[in-house]
């Protein structure tokens, strides 16, 4: 049920963040979308030096919700579907770690969290490029 809470909460803010620049191109709200993840990642890492657990679960939640908003939703193909279901089991595993207060579990699931970034992004500029 919380979880129902926060995405709800979520999409709400997104709306809001979004309206503010309804006069956006797409484009531009997708980057401010992707500046929120980044946002969130830099916290986690803040936690982590600081070992600060509660902080590094609460983004590790926040970024597997975005994983599910429309926003997210660049492309319906099965690579990226499953690039974003990567990206949500490790933000996941990411959570549980932080809640055991493992700093080297941690560590290594932000690690993986963020080479699975990285190659979405590789995937998504891949496909961009093949349509132009």
């Amino acid at each position: 049920m919380k979880q129902w809470i926060r995405i709800g909460i979520l999409g709400l803010s997104l709306v809001a963040m979004f309206a503010t620049g309804s006069r956006a191109e797409p484009e531009d709200a997708m980057k401010e979308f992707m500046r929120a993840k980044l946002k969130h990642s830099q916290n986690v890492l803040e936690g982590l030096v600081l070992e600060n657990y509660g902080e590094v679960a609460k983004n590790a939640q926040e970024m597997s919700l975005l994983s599910l908003a429309e926003q997210w939703q660049v492309f319906q193909t099965p690579e990226y579907l499953e690039y974003s279901r990567k990206f949500r089991n490790s933000a996941d595993a990411l959570n549980a770690m932080a809640k055991k207060k493992d700093l080297a579990g941690s560590t290594t699931a932000f690690n993986q969290l963020t080479q699975r970034c990285v190659e979405c992004h590789k995937y998504v500029r891949g496909v961009r490029m093949a349509a132009k």
